[in-house]
C-alpha cells in the first residue's frame, strides 16, 4: 500500500444502511481514520449504527425508502441530503446504491461539494427496459454529470453506461470490488472430515441470488442418494419483491434439503464448516462479496457465469462454472465437486485464494480511494 500525507478533512460516506458501510466499507473507514481524516457516515439507522460509531465515526441517519418509487418521497430525500451537507461541509463525498449515488450526487453538485458515485450493481432497474428503466437512467445521467468520477465493480456494468450515454467513459474506473480483508478472512482449520459432505451459500434471501436453484440442486443430489447437507446463511428484506419466504425455508427443511441457519454476523464460523461456497446468482451483480470471502478461506466455489461472479472464479482453477437459471447444471457441478479428491478440492482452494490476494485484497482498493482524496484538482 503506498503512503500519504495525514489529513483532518471531513468525508462523508452515505448508503442505503449502516449494515452495509460496516460489512463493505470499515476498513476503508478505519485507514481513513489512521490518516487523520474525520469521518461523517449517513444511513438509515439500523443495529449497525453503534458499531461505525464505536469505530471513531460520526452517524447520522438517514430517512428515506430505497424501495419507493414515489417522486414526492425522493424530492424528500434530495432536500434532506442537500440540508445535510450544507450544515456539515464535508470535504469530499462516497456515495454508494442507486438512490444516494443520484440525490445524493445531485445534493453534492448543488452544494459545491465534490463526491463520487460507486455503482455497486444494475440491480432491478437495468434487468427491464421498462418505464422505471427510462426514468432511472435519465436520473443517472444528470446526477452524474458533475461527480468527480463514477466508479464500477466490473467491466460489464461500466460498459452499459458507457454503452447508454449515462457516463462518458473519461470519468470511469473500474475497481477490484470493494476488495477483503485477506488477514481477516483467513483460512482455518476444517470441520473432521467423518462430517457428510457439506456445501453452504451465504447472501441475501433474495429469488435472484439463485437460493431456490441451491434448494433444487439440493433435491437432485439427494435423489441420488448423496450423504451430503446444504447450509444456508443470510437475512431477510422486508417487504422486498425479491424476497424468498418463510414457508420456502420450512419447507426446505421437511424436505431435508437446505438447512437455515439464520443471519451470521461473522460467516467466517460456517465457512469453515463447509467444504465448498455456492452461489448461483442471476442478480446483477457488483463483486459478490460473499464470493471473495469464501475464497480467501481458500474455499473451492461453484458460481454462475454471471456478471460479477466469474470474475471471482477461474473456471475448472478455483471452482467450477454452472449455467444461470438450471438446477440441473448446478447438481451436476456440485457432483462433481464431492467426487473430486480432497488434495484437488485443497488445491483449488489454495489457488482461489492467491487469485483474491492477486486481485481484490482491501489495500488495492484503499489505494483507489487514497489517491482520489489526494489528487490535485484545479480549482
Amino acid at each position: 500500500m503506498q503512503q500519504y500525507r495525514t489529513c483532518d478533512k471531513l468525508i462523508a460516506f452515505v448508503s442505503n444502511s449502516a449494515w452495509s458501510v460496516y460489512n463493505f466499507r470499515m476498513d476503508v473507514i478505519r485507514h481513513l481514520l489512521s490518516e487523520g481524516y474525520r469521518v461523517l457516515v449517513m444511513a438509515p439507522d439500523d443495529e449497525y449504527s453503534s458499531e461505525i460509531t464505536a469505530s471513531g465515526c460520526r452517524f447520522i441517519p438517514l430517512h428515506f425508502d430505497n424501495k419507493t418509487e414515489n417522486p414526492f418521497r425522493d424530492l424528500f430525500f434530495y432536500r434532506q441530503l442537500k440540508q445535510l451537507y450544507r450544515i456539515h461541509r464535508p470535504d469530499f463525498i462516497f456515495h454508494y446504491v442507486a438512490k444516494p449515488n443520484i440525490y445524493g450526487s445531485l445534493a453534492a453538485a448543488a452544494t459545491g461539494i465534490p463526491s463520487v458515485a460507486v455503482i455497486t450493481g444494475l440491480g432491478y432497474p437495468f434487468a427491464r427496459k421498462n418505464l422505471l428503466y427510462r426514468i432511472v437512467k435519465l436520473l443517472y445521467k444528470k446526477a452524474l454529470r458533475k461527480t468527480r468520477e463514477v466508479w464500477f465493480l466490473n467491466n460489464e456494468d461500466a460498459k452499459v453506461f458507457i454503452s447508454e450515454k449515462i457516463v462518458h467513459i473519461r470519468n470511469v474506473k473500474v475497481l477490484p470490488g470493494e476488495g477483503v480483508n485477506t488477514e481477516h478472512f483467513y483460512p482455518a482449520k476444517r470441520k473432521p472430515r467423518e462430517q457428510p459432505f457439506t456445501f453452504i451459500m451465504s447472501t441475501r434471501l433474495l429469488k435472484s441470488k439463485g437460493i431456490r436453484l441451491y434448494a433444487d440442486a439440493a433435491r437432485i443430489l439427494k435423489k441420488k442418494n448423496y450423504d451430503v447437507q446444504f447450509l444456508l446463511i443470510g437475512f431477510f428484506e422486508k417487504h422486498h419483491p425479491d424476497s424468498i419466504t418463510q414457508e420456502d425455508l420450512d419447507n426446505w427443511e421437511k424436505e431435508g434439503l437446505v438447512h437455515y441457519k439464520g443471519f451470521a454476523k461473522d460467516v467466517r464460523h460456517w465457512l469453515t464448516q463447509a467444504d465448498c461456497f455456492v452461489f448461483p446468482s442471476f442478480y446483477n451483480e457488483g463483486i459478490p462479496r460473499c464470493l471473495m470471502e469464501a475464497a480467501s478461506m481458500e474455499m473451492p466455489i461453484i458460481t454462475s457465469v454471471n456478471r460479477g461472479c466469474k470474475e471471482v472464479v477461474q473456471n475448472n482453477i478455483t471452482g467450477f462454472f454452472c449455467k444461470m437459471h438450471d438446477p440441473f447444471d448446478l447438481a451436476d457441478k456440485m457432483e462433481r465437486m464431492i467426487n473430486l479428491s480432497t488434495e484437488d478440492r485443497l488445491h483449488m482452494g489454495k489457488q482461489g485464494r492467491l487469485l483474491v490476494i492477486r486481485r481484490f485484497s482491501i489495500e488495492k482498493v484503499i489505494d483507489e480511494y487514497m489517491n482520489i482524496l489526494t489528487r490535485d484538482y484545479p480549482d
